[in-house]
């Protein structure tokens, strides 16, 4: 048998992967993953934030509404290169299983690189991982992986091919952006060389805007002042133009004045000054001070937008010289809402640096985060729509015909993996080590490419920090919280989830909290499937 017969052979037999369909194209794919960014950021979605390269993509291709992600970074990631919810291969929690930051997915839970090797794609990754294991070991040919999320201008935990590479230090001129749109133009330009007849596959994981809130200084400034309006009226500006486009939903909720942050760290609070508040309070009950502080925080959130957007626009025109624009489908999302979280990591704060700097430590917090999540209730970590709404951008000239189109179809980022071997031309092997591999929940995004073609989920399903939902058709039950109640909320005509019905509906919550539940159990059922026999004891204890 040949090398390469054989190679392929092992790979089949080794994992889950797809087998070549007679006679199907191979565009090339490219996603782009934000990390924190709110929903209604980038100025196609509404935001005043200038995202030229984002809006030139949605321009080009198609904006999805009702796009999910997991509420969470790692859960996100983990659903969204498996096609499985996060709990089914143990990278969410999962009660008496070694599992969410801790834990490793099943031999059979491969990633979309695995899944494109035998299509003949090569793959690669820059930016943020938040996996188990390490991107060569999981299909990528070539990876430049950002390991220190607490510093954007020097970090200390970075590697390349897996291999660690020394900390950069202050002063050199490094940004994480910009340094992760920079190893993607390398390896690509590399496959132009050497492999141009070869379809591949782009992973960049920007670990912005996530906190802290640090960009160039020279992009904060476009944004001074920007923000001294406050965030009620700019919410409300936002949901004018949201409307006007079109991909407003059906309301504006309610900002909950109550709530802060999800974690407290009160230490961390006063750390921050007087300046700092942790509600959503209405922005005239600030004093002067306080606006001043917050517009300029603000500010910083808005230049790393606009950097990531910049460097999103470097790689496209690494595409464009390549001659790959054309038939390369192109993602863009976020991992997650806004966050309202607030605490110092890192190198901790220094109060007297410019805001924005290296060695300053803030987070967006609960009054810009309901900005950056306009219309919706909530942050990251909840998983009311705030939390889990993601804006998507598909762009890909070759094969979408439609252009600057909206569609309203749900989705969730278990719907990735099937999409892209949809595209690519691959079916899934059904077996591993001579057992049937389980039946992925993801559904292919083709049908909704020519039109408002539906994407066969009879539900979509949440469970992070034991915040629950479920979504049946315009039907959501949402839980905020061990042992809360169930919220009902009909999203066709309150998207913002304002009127809950659980009191006149209560067979409906019946219902679907029963499905919630059959659901768990059965992805906690799977998350145990091929764990050792003492490990399987142990969690049953």
């Amino acid at each position: 048998m040949k090398t390469g017969a054989f190679n392929l052979v092992c790979l089949l037999i080794a994992g889950w992967f797809a087998i070549p369909v007679a006679g199907a194209s191979k565009p090339n794919i490219v996603i782009f993953l934000a990390d924190d960014m709110g929903y209604s950021d980038a100025s196609c979605y509404g935001g005043e934030i200038s995202t030229p390269n984002l809006d030139t993509l949605a321009r080009g291709g198609l904006r999805y509404t009702q796009f999910y992600n997991t509420a969470r970074c790692w859960p996100s990631r983990a659903a969204l290169l498996t096609g499985y919810y996060a709990q089914q291969v143990r990278r969410d929690t999962v009660p008496g299983v070694k599992s969410g930051t801790m834990g490793e997915r099943p031999a059979w839970a491969r990633l979309l690189p695995e899944l494109l090797q035998p299509l003949g794609y090569r793959s690669y990754h820059s930016g943020k991982w938040h996996l188990d294991g390490k991107p060569l070991q999981n299909g990528f040919d070539h990876s430049y992986l950002l390991d220190d999320h607490d510093r954007n201008f020097a970090p200390r935990r970075h590697s390349e091919d897996d291999r660690a590479l020394p900390p950069v230090a202050n002063g050199t001129g490094y940004y994480s952006s910009t340094a992760i749109a920079d190893h993607t133009i390398k390896y690509l330009k590399e496959h132009a060389d050497k492999y141009a007849q070869l379809p591949f596959f782009a992973y960049v994981a920007f670990i912005t805007p996530h906190f802290p809130l640090q960009a160039p200084a020279e992009d904060v400034a476009r944004y001074q002042g920007r923000y001294a309006r406050g965030w009620d009226l700019m919410r409300a500006e936002r949901w004018v133009r949201m409307e006007e486009l079109g991909i407003g939903g059906n309301a504006l909720s309610e900002v909950e004045r109550d709530l802060g942050p999800p974690y407290a760290f009160p230490e961390d609070l006063k750390k921050l000054g007087s300046n700092e508040v942790n509600r959503p309070v209405p922005w005239t009950t600030l004093s002067i001070a306080q606006q001043k502080f917050q517009a300029d925080k603000m500010a910083v959130h808005a230049a790393m937008v606009h950097r990531m957007d910049h460097e999103i626009g470097r790689v496209l025109t690494q595409l464009r010289a390549m001659g790959a624009m054309e038939n390369t489908m192109i993602l863009f999302l976020s991992d997650n809402g806004a966050s309202a979280e607030m605490m110092i990591r890192g190198d901790g704060h220094n109060p007297s640096a410019a805001l924005g700097a290296s060695g300053t430590f803030l987070c967006l917090g609960p009054g810009w985060s309901s900005l950056a999540n306009t219309p919706f209730r909530r942050h990251k970590t909840w998983v009311h729509e705030g939390g889990i709404a993601t804006p998507l951008i598909v762009h890909w000239p070759q094969g979408i015909k439609a252009r600057g189109e909206v569609r309203q179809v749900p989705g969730h980022l278990i719907d990735l993996v099937p999409t892209v071997l949809d595209i690519a031309g691959g079916k899934r092997v059904q077996t591993w080590a001579g057992q049937a591999i389980p039946q992925p929940p993801g559904k292919s995004l083709v049908p909704s490419f020519a039109g408002e073609g539906t994407v066969a989920h009879e539900s979509l399903w949440w469970w992070h920090e034991d915040n629950r939902a479920l979504r049946a058709g315009d039907w959501k039950i949402v839980a905020a919280g061990k042992n809360r109640p169930w919220e009902l909320y009909d999203l066709r005509s309150d998207r913002a989830e304002m009127n809950d019905l659980a009191t006149q509906r209560p067979e409906k919550v019946r219902e679907l909290a029963e499905e919630w539940t059959r659901q768990m159990e059965e992805f906690s059922a799977l998350a145990r499937k091929d764990l050792p026999a003492a490990a399987k004891a142990s969690s049953t204890k």
